[in-house]
């Protein structure tokens, strides 16, 4: 293990709860099963423009009801989806104060128009990280390796130094192929874990 100097969060799933899959499952009859449906939505081209910032949301809400043959209107569709994000964990905010202390803290998220805005101002994540990579933003997103080189260089670091956390383990892949300490995690506690068994110093698991 090398010296770690940054941790670089995922956001949905990691540091936020989600509540986007029930809905989905919902809506689409059970078509699928949690694996299939993650891999449909990673793998949509109408996901992958908006949360690199290509369409708008009314456009993304046309394509994927279209897409996935949803039985939804598109206002509806919008409002659930503007609410996936549902917040932080409990114990996040304490957490990323500990570790604030003596690690630079970032987050790459695939997102878009409408969660990034509550992710930041309403559940407080642009206070409590020190660096922001949001793939709307960047027109880039993950599992692309273009996206995990362009956070090294923007944080001027060598990747090896950079742990990176995600809860999808194609981007964990990605970020290990570039030389990043990645590690599939679901939750806190996984986070937690993550932290203790690589005995990281500064860390409070409590």
């Amino acid at each position: 293990m090398h010296h770690i100097d940054i941790i670089l969060f995922d956001l949905g799933g990691v540091l936020v709860e989600l509540t986007g899959v029930p809905t989905m499952h919902q809506w689409s009859d059970h078509r699928y099963d949690d694996d299939s449906l993650w891999a449909a939505w990673l793998n949509s081209e109408s996901v992958r423009c908006f949360e690199t910032g290509v369409i708008n949301a009314s456009q993304f809400a046309e394509q994927i009801i279209d897409e996935m043959d949803l039985p939804v209107e598109k206002t509806e569709f919008l409002d659930k989806f503007a609410r996936w994000p549902r917040g932080l964990f409990p114990g996040v905010t304490g957490l990323l104060a500990d570790l604030r202390k003596q690690y630079t803290l970032a987050c790459l998220s695939n997102t878009n128009e409408l969660h990034w805005p509550r992710l930041m101002h309403e559940m407080g994540l642009d206070q409590l990280l020190d660096h922001h990579f949001p793939s709307h933003l960047l027109g880039m997103l993950k599992p692309d390796l273009e996206v995990f080189e362009h956070v090294v260089q923007s944080l001027a670091c060598k990747p090896a130094s950079i742990l990176f956390l995600d809860d999808n383990t194609i981007n964990v892949t990605s970020a290990r192929e570039i030389g990043m300490a990645a590690y599939r995690v679901k939750g806190l506690d996984d986070v937690k874990k993550i932290f203790q068994e690589l005995e990281l110093p500064g860390q409070q698991t409590s």
